[in-house]
């Protein structure tokens, strides 16, 4: 096993357990909604500590439901992804182009002018 592939499979293992171990340990059994995003815990502890507080700017867009709003947040994650992946391929492309040119022209005959 190659060590790209060691550390990439390690790198697979932390994300696994990063998105299982919070489920398997029970962390948040004591909250209602155990995996609240951190909006919705700062708007809870903005509210004990001043129940009086107003915001001071509202959203732009409101979507109508929670799966809506859970819909655009994936495709904003989608998007952020793809253009993450494009970059990255983009330049291992360019690097694989360029190692090919070199290889190119250092295997390629060189042509001695006066030669004859």
């Amino acid at each position: 096993m190659s060590r790209n592939a060691k550390i990439n499979a390690l790198l697979l293992l932390a994300v696994a357990a990063l998105a299982v171990l919070p489920l398997v340990l029970g962390l948040g059994d004591h909250k209602e909604e155990p995996f609240a995003g951190a909006d919705a815990e700062a708007e809870t502890a903005i509210t004990e500590i001043e129940p009086d507080y107003e915001p001071w700017f509202s959203p732009l867009y409101e979507p109508p439901s929670g799966e809506i709003e859970s819909a655009l947040f994936a495709l904003q994650a989608a998007l952020g992804a793809g253009v993450l992946a494009y970059y990255f391929g983009l330049r291992r492309g360019r690097r694989q182009g360029e190692e090919r040119a070199l290889t190119a022209a250092t295997a390629a005959p060189r042509d001695t002018p006066g030669g004859d």
